[in-house]
């Protein structure tokens, strides 16, 4: 285990996957300025280690995944619109380094997932759910707005018309709407849900990570404008696929009917 951000952020790798824990349960795990850096710096060692196939994020306790941003930091880092420019700096770099990564990651959710939480949540590639979760954007309730990254994503998860609710109202919604509208992919009882996201990460971790990481790239081209596609590195990781002794080991343990043992490359 490896701590950041003053044990705020927890770090961990077991059998391929990489976990990373939002630890302030006092706060409900709201974000500091501290723990974005400690998330990023946990990203840049999982995505420079080979053996990290997944990465789960995760929220300490049982009461959130991450409630939003640290309300107590407000007075000193988002004061006024200069001050709010530099802290959206931090946070809009943080959830481009996630949504960046190339290996699948997994946001497992239960309590509150609300405001930059959700933003969070919504750059992981799955999101499974727990029947107790509850998420929101309580900008309309504070006076503040959110960024073009932020409400771009929510708006291609869930369409205009849920956007345009969760953004005016401010209110919050329970899982069960939260899957009905597309913005988790499954929600599950809160007893099964580590058992449910530890299988799923465990799969993941078994398939082909050079197929993972073209699908993850080619589903980010789809859903981008086209003129700000990177189609040279789609390109590149496609071939990259068909070129790999993993393609080769796939067809062979589909002959010999057994599990592939894929290495990546």
């Amino acid at each position: 285990m490896i701590e950041r951000a003053g044990g705020k952020i927890l770090a961990s790798v077991t059998d391929g996957v990489g976990r990373v824990v939002f630890n302030q349960p006092e706060k409900r795990n709201a974000m500091s300025v501290e723990m974005w850096a400690g998330m990023v710096e946990s990203l840049d060692a999982f995505e420079a280690d080979p053996e990290v196939r997944v990465v789960v994020l995760a929220g300490a306790g049982d009461k959130a995944f991450v409630s939003g941003a640290d309300i107590s930091q407000f007075e000193k880092n988002r004061a006024d619109f200069d001050a709010q420019r530099e802290y959206d700096k931090i946070t809009s770099s943080g959830r481009r380094r996630l949504a960046a990564f190339p290996k699948p990651v997994i946001a497992s959710i239960r309590g509150f997932c609300l405001g930059g939480g959700l933003g969070i949540a919504m750059n992981t590639d799955l999101r499974i759910a727990a029947d107790d979760a509850q998420f929101g954007i309580p900008a309309a309730k504070l006076g503040i707005a959110y960024t073009m990254d932020m409400v771009s994503l929510l708006t291609s998860l869930v369409g205009p018309a849920h956007a345009r609710m969760m953004l005016y109202s401010g209110e919050r919604i329970d899982a069960a709407e939260a899957q009905r509208i597309g913005l988790v992919n499954r929600t599950v009882p809160v007893e099964q849900l580590e058992q449910v996201v530890n299988k799923l990460a465990s799969t993941l971790a078994a398939n082909a990570p050079l197929t993972m990481r073209a699908a993850k790239l080619t589903v980010t081209a789809a859903i981008t404008d086209a003129s700000l596609r990177e189609m040279g590195a789609v390109d590149e990781a496609i071939a990259a696929c068909f070129d790999s002794e993993d393609y080769r080991e796939g067809r062979r343990a589909f002959m010999e009917k057994r599990k592939p043992d894929f290495k990546g490359r």
